[in-house]
């Protein structure tokens, strides 16, 4: 039996933007609700990855630093003082009976009536290129996330990728840094049309399409590195300080399957009201 003081209302799992949303307006219905959050603090992948990056899209602002949206969101949803946990994984959900849903992470149990998955696409890790050496630089000058970019003030950067990340990095050091070059290797670019023509009339050295990341030189630390086009052979080594791969992320839905959720491609499969099993 579930004692009437552990069951929630509503329990959001997953404290990114959308997450800390869903938990503001689960208060604003005057739900009881707990916020649960595998990182030791709120915000997802914008803190966890790109606190300094800033971005363009969000309703009702110009741009906004990704920290200080999240600091934002988070005042939102506090102000209804939702039930934080922090640094649990969920590791299990399994449901009881009716209205009544069984959470476990790590440190114990936790039971709601409702569960409002909100962790995105999982479990992320960066995807990485077949690079002999590549692994010998990672914390050397080799980065897959920027935290701060004060650390490369003054410092020639190479970055590698043509998404959203990668041209906004590139934006965001271009006046930081004393010289950015980013490479492509695909004709397309996968970031926003606005920012590509942003980059390409910036002072940012592009070199695109098909060109990637050959080689990494440097002893103990990243000195230069060999970039090539894939179609012609054309090979240049150039000298950087530091080289920032942004080239996707590996996701990992498996623990949604384990939970028992009906699992459609790479997502959960879900009804037209985004109910799922």
């Amino acid at each position: 039996m579930v004692k009437a003081d552990e069951l929630y209302d509503i329990t959001v799992i997953g404290a990114g933007p959308v997450g800390l949303y869903a938990a503001y307006y689960a208060g604003l219905r005057e739900c009881r609700t707990k916020l649960i959050e595998m990182y030791p603090q709120v915000g997802g992948r914008l803190i966890s990855m790109y606190p300094e990056k800033e971005i363009f899209d969000v309703a009702g602002h110009r741009s906004i630093v990704a920290a200080e949206l999240v600091k934002e969101l988070a005042g939102q949803a506090m102000q209804y003082r939702p039930a934080l946990v922090l640094n649990e994984r969920v590791t299990g959900l399994r449901i009881l009976g009716e209205r009544v849903i069984e959470l476990t992470t790590p440190a114990g149990l936790h039971y709601t009536q409702t569960a409002i998955i909100a962790a995105g696409c999982g479990a992320v890790v960066p995807r990485k290129l077949d690079i002999p050496n590549l692994i010998d630089f990672e914390g050397h000058g080799i980065h897959y996330f920027l935290h701060s970019f004060e650390p490369l003030r003054g410092k020639k950067v190479l970055i590698v990728g043509g998404g959203n990340s990668a041209v906004d990095w590139a934006l965001s050091l271009d006046g930081i840094a004393s010289e950015v070059t980013l490479c492509h290797r695909m004709y397309k670019w996968q970031a926003h049309e606005a920012m590509v023509h942003r980059l390409l009339s910036s002072k940012v050295r592009v070199k695109y399409p098909y060109f990637t990341l050959k080689e990494v030189l440097g002893e103990d630390k990243v000195t230069g590195a060999v970039i090539w086009n894939e179609r012609s052979g054309l090979e240049e080594t150039i000298a950087v300080d530091a080289i920032v791969l942004s080239i996707g992320m590996l996701t990992n839905i498996e623990p949604f399957r384990e939970w028992g959720l009906n699992i459609l491609g790479s997502g959960i499969a879900v009804a037209p009201d985004m109910s799922t099993n």
